[in-house]
């Protein structure tokens, strides 16, 4: 406790010190959100980090069971009802050549709606929301087929690496001509 009036002004300019660093603080985490152009939502699939626009996401699910369906494409696992709808999902990893895995317990469906279509993903996790600005947003290279199927959007650099942004219509192959009028 302090025991005379030097001590209780530095303790005074100490705390007037640290509301003001937190008051900037706030200010420039409100302002990255102001300038964000997007918000995506990170998961993992495999040894890749990938992330989808958050306006794509209606919502994610424990993974319930599956009803196969026949006659279809491998990467289509088979279809689950969420909310009285049928849902068709899909193995990110099998759309993208990777071999399957167990699930976990952190295995989720990450439940998206694109070009009037609701389709659900397969993800091995999901990690967090992060704002996209014009300073961390990249656009993929089209040489030597990196991007040959189209379906990253966009890339986004952080401290903690690149995250690929999926363009889900293309991934769940909503083309122009197959969208409701």
């Amino acid at each position: 406790m302090p025991t005379n009036s030097h001590e209780e002004n530095n303790a005074k300019d100490t705390f007037e010190e640290l509301l003001e660093l937190r008051t900037k603080a706030q200010l420039a985490r409100q302002k990255d959100y102001e300038n964000s152009l997007a918000k995506v939502l990170t998961f993992r699939t495999a040894d890749q980090v990938y992330a989808i626009e958050i306006e794509n996401i209606t919502e994610i699910i424990e993974m319930p069971h599956i009803t196969v369906v026949p006659a279809v494409p491998d990467y289509i696992k088979g279809i689950i009802n969420v909310r009285s709808r049928i849902v068709p999902v899909m193995s990110i990893r099998l759309r993208f050549g990777k071999p399957e895995t167990q699930y976990t317990d952190r295995t989720c469906i990450i439940i998206i709606n694109a070009g009037g279509m609701t389709v659900g993903l397969i993800a091995d996790s999901v990690s967090d929301v992060i704002s996209v600005t014009e300073e961390n947003k990249a656009l993929t290279p089209d040489v030597m087929n990196v991007n040959s199927d189209k379906f990253i959007k966009y890339i986004v650099e952080t401290d903690d690496g690149v995250k690929l942004v999926l363009d889900v219509e293309r991934l769940i192959g909503v083309q122009e001509q197959d969208r409701p009028v």
